[in-house]
């Protein structure tokens, strides 16, 4: 499963990135609001950190406008995937890129139908957001499953982005029901490589290592003698 972060943080995309471990990022025009600075900048930025896909959201909700922004967004670098609204509107613009050689991530995709109307209209990604199912009492992860199983019947190459991930068991649960991608905040990305356990068993060794360290040098020095 591929690993994506959700954020338009530079600081936080090389940070992550630096672990080689970063397959690409999704951002919206909230996350790039937060950074308080030109948004066509900053995505730049990150297409050079990120080789990976980069998602840029429209804000446009008519498809001519959709279609304009999502090429404008596309010359800023070959990586750059387009976010569209699961609307019908959203949909036109899809197609209409995909004629354009311009890849598209469907996004705000709550139902099986709308993931299957995706697919159809020829979107690169679809973005099932499970944590704001899960909010209003809905499995979330219930509708990756039939996404995944409806895809699988028809063949159909649209890759299945889990989004609106709130902890690491979403992640895991993402990579078991076999999600394409998962995108997650820079903070259950980083608490995906933690485990008391490690940190626990890490200071037991290193704490061993000290006790015993002048008995293994002498030794060291008298085999050497």
């Amino acid at each position: 499963m591929k690993i994506f972060l959700d954020t338009a943080n530079v600081n936080e995309i090389r940070e992550a990135a630096s672990l080689g471990l970063v397959d690409g990022v999704t951002t919206n025009p909230s996350l790039l609001a937060r950074e308080k600075a030109p948004y066509l900048d900053v995505l730049s930025e990150i297409c050079a950190l990120v080789p990976g896909p980069i998602s840029a959201e429209v804000v446009a909700t008519d498809a001519p406008g959709m279609v304009r922004e999502g090429r404008d967004l596309a010359k800023i670098a070959p990586n750059i995937v387009v976010k569209c609204p699961l609307t019908a509107e959203g949909l036109k613009a899809v197609r209409e890129l995909k004629g354009d050689g311009i890849r598209s991530n469907v996004t705000l995709c709550f139902s099986a139908p709308q993931a299957l109307f995706a697919a159809k209209a020829g979107a690169y990604i679809v973005s099932p957001f499970v944590g704001r199912l899960d909010d209003i009492g809905i499995d979330g992860m219930a509708l990756i499953k039939d996404v995944k199983q409806i895809y699988r019947n028809y063949g159909f190459d649209t890759q299945i982005l889990v989004a609106s991930i709130r902890n690491p068991l979403h992640v895991i649960e993402a990579a078991l029901v076999g999600a394409d991608i998962a995108t997650m905040p820079a903070g259950v990305y980083q608490s995906l490589l933690k485990h008391p356990l490690t940190d626990i068993g890490l200071a037991r060794f290193l704490e061993d290592w000290r006790k015993a360290e002048p008995a293994l040098k002498a030794q060291k020095i008298g085999t050497a003698v």
